[in-house]
């Protein structure tokens, strides 16, 4: 990307929505709601009807929701976020977006994956929302990756905490469409490797972990990932045994990434941010390398 990223650089230190959302500081404004908390990020125009057409159980608690949107107008950025609007439910949810751009130019769909909880869209995600349920949606957010054809390359690391994946994960699948233009068109923007560092409690809470397994095969030497346990008890299957690592992420894990061309998306609950982001630091990594999107 341009001078490491053109945009992305007037977007470092991000907050915004993920069944969560944001505000300038570290501290969880969890009386704040969706719309509150979001007010000084960009949101598109567009507010699209929305159908639902498929669901994945993809946790115990998360709920992975497919949705066909109708106007051809609406168009996010990997990384993104949506306001959830529901008939007959004055709560607006933000949830970041899971799935790749390259998804809704294909075939008119986009994925969210949503966590269980007490908030109002999320119960009724988990609760009431069947197949062809109506919603409306509109794209909101600055913490995103949209590099340009001319841009220059970059290497990306990227840090998840729990459900932090989320945006993440469609940055990861943006990469890979990138991946696949330049292999098969030659042409578009040409992506450096991507690192994903995914901590949560144990491997039943790693999000789209059989995906991140095939976009590693996919691309090998390109896309790699670690996977941190903190909390692990039961055995880790095979496939996943060679990227588990137990413990949280540390400086260590970091300092064998830093260069240069290296951009970092942090996204995970604010202590994890704040810690990961003074981890950075000390290793010399520049404040406008460095992204992030907090969630509660």
């Amino acid at each position: 990307m341009k001078e490491a990223s053109s945009r992305a650089r007037n977007l470092r230190h991000v907050t915004a929505a993920l069944g969560g959302a944001a505000n300038g500081t570290m501290k969880s404004k969890r009386e704040m709601d969706h719309l509150e908390r979001t007010a000084n990020n960009f949101r598109q125009e567009v507010i699209s009807p929305a159908k639902v057409c498929g669901f994945t159980n993809e946790s115990e608690t998360v709920k992975r929701l497919c949705l066909a949107v109708i106007n051809k107008d609406f168009t996010f950025k990997a990384g993104q976020w949506v306001d959830f609007f529901i008939p007959g439910l004055d709560v607006v949810g933000g949830f970041s977006i899971c799935s790749s751009p390259g998804l809704l130019e294909q075939e008119g769909v986009l994925e969210l994956a949503v966590k269980h909880t007490v908030h109002p869209p999320a119960h009724w995600i988990h609760t009431q929302c069947t197949l062809d349920s109506e919603v409306a949606l509109r794209v909101g957010g600055d913490f995103c990756f949209d590099p340009q054809p001319g841009d220059s390359p970059v290497n990306l690391v990227l840090i998840a905490g729990g459900v932090g994946i989320n945006p993440l994960f469609s940055i990861l699948l943006h990469v890979a469409d990138l991946y696949t233009s330049q292999e098969t068109k030659g042409n578009g923007y040409k992506m450096g490797t991507v690192k994903l560092l995914y901590s949560a409690k144990n491997t039943n809470e790693l999000l789209f972990k059989e995906n991140i397994l095939g976009l590693m095969n996919a691309f090998p030497g390109k896309i790699t990932c670690d996977f941190h346990v903190t909390q692990q008890s039961l055995q880790v299957c095979e496939e996943l045994q060679p990227y588990i690592i137990e413990g949280r992420i540390s400086a260590k894990d970091l300092e064998k990434h830093a260069s240069k061309d290296t951009l970092w998306y942090i996204c995970g609950p604010p202590p994890m941010i704040e810690s990961i982001s003074k981890l950075l630091k000390n290793l010399g990594v520049p404040a406008d390398c460095i992204f992030f999107e907090k969630w509660w």
